[in-house]
């Protein structure tokens, strides 16, 4: 039987710790006990752990041996902001899908109360991007950065930057990647993905892009709304990824 995985909020040496509402639905959703074994994320491995004590908010490992676990590809997500339920389920379902880094961005169609809502929410975001990474059995959760403005993110470094354009109509995602990807492995920042908002980006935010060098590329012919745009844009990558 597959163990369930959770990322631990504080290591030391051979010793892990869940705590707060983390530790609080392993003890009483899951009614957790001393002597259950669980994968634990450590940030640079995956351990085996068992519960060696439990108390108020607070779940206690001794780590075991370490578990092989397969290596994530380094994609990371430029999302533009936009409504946050959906914006959250996107975020889940990339997470999922092995993104390794968020970030929320403010984009030109970005609506003015989403974007001064934004910083609120990025605890949240953080904690749905965990929750997420747990339950896919990810080694560790994806980094969710603080939203940033788009002048800000342009200049991301990373071997293959790719934004997602609605007027491309001859470069495709997958192609783009396919024939960029030799030698991703040794840039050692992956491949970024940019996605606009409701209303995709503007002329001018385009044309941004292309003056910082990043290439751009189509999902297809259909129009995708953001999230399932953002969906699609990382089980593409991560697949070709996968595929190398």
């Amino acid at each position: 039987m597959t163990r369930r995985r959770w990322i631990a909020d504080e290591v030391s040496g051979d010793r892990a710790t869940l705590l707060g509402g983390h530790a609080d639905h392993l003890m009483r959703v899951l009614r957790a006990r001393v002597g259950q074994e669980f994968d634990i994320a450590t940030g640079p491995a995956v351990r085996r752990g068992k519960i060696t004590a439990i108390a108020n908010d607070r779940v206690e490992f001794e780590l075991g041996e370490e578990l092989c676990d397969q290596e994530m590809p380094e994609i990371t997500l430029l999302l533009a902001i936009f409504k946050f339920d959906r914006m959250e389920w996107a975020i889940e379902k990339c997470t999922e899908l092995g993104a390794a880094r968020i970030v929320p961005v403010i984009a030109r169609r970005t609506d003015s109360h989403l974007a001064a809502a934004s910083t609120k929410r990025a605890e949240r975001w953080r904690r749905i991007a965990q929750q997420a990474a747990e339950q896919s059995r990810r080694p560790g959760s994806p980094e969710m950065a603080v939203p940033i403005k788009l002048s800000e993110a342009l200049n991301v470094p990373a071997a293959l930057r790719i934004v997602l354009s609605e007027s491309e109509e001859q470069t495709l995602l997958r192609d783009v990647v396919k024939l960029d990807t030799p030698g991703l492995e040794n840039e050692g920042n992956g491949i970024t993905l940019a996605l606009g908002p409701e209303g995709g980006w503007s002329e001018d935010e385009l044309q941004s892009f292309h003056q910082a060098g990043w290439i751009s590329a189509s999902l297809g012919n259909t129009i995708l709304r953001a999230e399932t745009a953002a969906i699609a844009a990382t089980a593409i990558v991560a697949s070709v990824l996968h595929s190398l």
